[in-house]
């Protein structure tokens, strides 16, 4: 639904700037006049000194009680749908739930946020990690997570990865009957009051 909703905005607000520069490009180039065609007589745009927006246009509304209102009123609105556009893109990879193979021929659904509780609980269990967010995503079927841990000073990297991949995430992979579950994992680490971050990845699992 929401690529069906992304496309067809997407195409609305390219045709309209299409159709927007292609009628200032006219104008500014004179082409009617050249090539000898007329334009509506509601188009602005006529010939080289012709204006987005005239004196007229600038002026004419601003004595009335109800214009400034209503500006900021249409302005605030298209901020907050656009707002909600931003957000539903960035929802959009996030994997709801996964299908686990129930063994009988037919798929289970898992909620993907439960699956990426259990993975943040036991992640913070390990020592040297003071916080960890999970968040899944790929296909239901094909799901990657991509964990954000945050160490404690005296953490130690390399065991913290390895026990991550051989135990946390295998568990993960396991009980929701996945072949494999394809991991990247960020590490923020803190040393000597400093913080400094280190991106590595974990294939496979």
């Amino acid at each position: 639904m929401i690529k069906t909703v992304n496309r067809v905005l997407l195409g609305l607000l390219g045709l309209g700037l299409f159709a927007l520069g292609g009628g200032v490009l006219l104008g500014g180039l004179d082409l009617q006049r050249r090539w000898g065609f007329d334009v509506p007589g509601w188009w602005p745009f006529r010939g080289p000194a012709d204006v987005v927006l005239g004196v007229e246009g600038r002026l004419r509304w601003r004595a009335e009680d109800w214009w400034w209102p209503t500006v900021i009123a249409v302005l605030a609105a298209v901020l907050v749908l656009l707002l909600w556009w931003l957000w539903v893109l960035l929802r959009r990879d996030r994997l709801h739930h996964v299908l686990v193979d129930s063994q009988d021929g037919t798929a289970a659904r898992l909620d993907g946020r439960a699956l990426e509780d259990v993975i943040e609980a036991e992640a913070q269990a390990l020592h040297g990690i003071s916080r960890a967010h999970v968040r899944l995503t790929g296909r239901p079927t094909a799901p990657v997570a991509r964990v954000r841990l945050r160490l404690e000073p005296d953490a130690q990297p390399r065991k913290i990865l390895g026990r991550l991949g051989r135990e946390t995430l295998a568990r993960a992979r396991d009980s929701a009957g996945l072949d494999r579950l394809p991991s990247e994992v960020s590490l923020r680490e803190l040393r000597a009051s400093t913080p400094t971050r280190n991106d590595l990845v974990l294939r496979g699992g």
